[in-house]
């Protein structure tokens, strides 16, 4: 999930470590009717909150399903494992988590779907290793998710890789889960700099796939300054970063509820850039009605602006869960 971190902050425990990769089963098993996905991305809140849930230990809280807070509307299970054969990924449940069972996270998710959220598969993470870059490899990362998501029950898949994509197999790969799952949800996690010009590979998947994506929730951390949208130089950890750089993504082709806010959930959880809850409620309402600007104001406003994202529900528990219970309620209140 983040990148360009040091050391020392890998010494804290404040990244986001991806699992170890297993090249055990790659997910592909019959299920349960069961665990077919309950919600979908036709069900996803016209403003929804995004949190990634750790599938390891790293010095956050440890946490069950069960245990994440109703304020967030999409739980992405991080994360999904290369098994070495190119494009093809596979989840197996890290035993720090303590689960009895792979049917008792099963029935965590289907709780979940019960109160109307969705559950996705991310694919990534700062230390991740898949690579889609080959039509090869597109077909074996499409039939590797939908394995998962029958498996499981995951509702859709996060793309949150941090070591280069390829906009064309990654679009070839989408799109062939999309047409074996219509109601698959899609969300994206780029860095920054991923998304500075629709040139950029993450950027050109991302329109590639509009007609189904269900939102891209840039990191806005551990990047240092970047350009915004009026082409001035902004510093990250401040209302106008988030504003001006989730212009960029408004003014060139994505939908308003497709740009959603990623922030860490406490310091800890990220190298730099954390700004206080208080600041994404200023900016989602700078976005969606031009109020509590910084410095910055978009010269139109957004009503539809999806949400925001936080890494991670377990960072987010670390600090008393003040991330979810300070955006969930004002996300849910935006126009």
């Amino acid at each position: 999930m983040l990148a360009g971190v040091t050391a020392a902050v890998l010494a804290t425990g404040g990244i986001a470590l991806a699992g170890t990769a297993n090249a055990g089963e790659t997910g592909t098993g019959t299920s349960a009717s069961s665990q077919q996905p309950a919600v979908g991305a036709s069900a996803v809140p016209k403003h929804a909150v995004t949190g990634y849930w750790q599938n390891f230990d790293n010095g956050a809280k440890v946490q069950k399903l069960a245990e994440v807070p109703d304020d967030y509307d999409i739980v992405a299970v991080a994360f999904a494992d290369a098994t070495g054969k190119p494009g093809q990924v596979d989840f197996k449940l890290d035993p720090a988590l303590g689960y009895a069972s792979e049917a008792d996270f099963k029935a965590d998710i289907d709780a979940l779907h019960k109160k109307g959220k969705s559950v996705i598969i991310s694919v990534g993470g700062e230390k991740g290793a898949v690579s889609v870059g080959s039509g090869a490899a597109a077909d074996a990362f499409a039939k590797s998710i939908t394995g998962l998501m029958d498996k499981y029950g995951f509702d859709g898949v996060d793309i949150d890789l941090e070591n280069g994509l390829n906009a064309t197999y990654m679009t070839q790969a989408l799109k062939s889960i999309h047409a074996a799952k219509p109601n698959v949800v899609v969300t994206m996690a780029p860095q920054t700099i991923d998304m500075q010009s629709p040139q950029n590979e993450y950027f050109k998947t991302a329109l590639n796939i509009k007609s189904f994506l269900t939102v891209v929730n840039m990191q806005y951390y551990n990047s240092g300054s970047m350009n915004g949208c009026d082409g001035n130089v902004v510093s990250q950890g401040s209302v106008d970063f988030l504003t001006s750089l989730a212009c960029i993504q408004l003014k060139n082709g994505l939908d308003p509820s497709q740009v959603g806010i990623g922030t860490p959930a406490s310091p800890r959880a990220a190298g730099g850039g954390y700004v206080d809850p208080a600041v994404v409620n200023n900016a989602l309402d700078c976005l969606a009605k031009g109020t509590n600007c910084g410095t910055f104001k978009p010269d139109k406003t957004y009503p539809g602006i999806r949400g925001a994202m936080t890494w991670s529900t377990n960072w987010d528990a670390t600090a008393g869960n003040k991330w979810s219970s300070t955006v969930g309620p004002h996300v849910d209140k935006l126009p």
